[in-house]
């Protein structure tokens, strides 16, 4: 029996509460939020769906076993979406603003994540 593929499970899943908390937003929560609390919740929702297709993209194109590189980038970069887009989606349904002092820590993974994407592509033979 073939092993589930943690990478795609989670790449779609974050993917999927993406797209969900977006629509929320767009729809349930118009006239419930405030203008500030509105564009920190597009903007976490963005960012998932972004970082969710990456994660994906990346699950598909590197065969397995993958490199300690890819392994790198996918975590970073599913970590970099709960806490990025967790902690503004907290700060828009009224959790305490100091949370948003934890925001930058998500957009780091994010970051670690993108770069070790790039260094994966540099390295010779990371499909092997």
């Amino acid at each position: 029996m073939r092993r589930p593929d943690l990478a795609l499970v989670v790449g779609g899943g974050l993917g999927l509460m993406g797209v969900a908390t977006g629509a929320m937003g767009a729809h349930a929560l118009r006239g419930r939020l405030d203008e500030q609390a509105l564009a920190w919740w597009a903007t976490a929702a963005q960012y998932a769906q972004i970082h969710a297709a990456l994660m994906v993209a990346i699950a598909l194109a590197c065969a397995r076993p993958r490199t300690r590189l890819v392994n790198t980038a996918l975590a970073s970069l599913g970590l970099g979406i709960v806490i990025f887009a967790g902690t503004l989606d907290a700060m828009a349904l009224g959790a305490p603003r100091w949370l948003g002092a934890v925001t930058p820590l998500g957009g780091t993974c994010l970051l670690v994540g993108w770069l070790a994407v790039a260094l994966a592509g540099l390295t010779p033979g990371y499909r092997r």
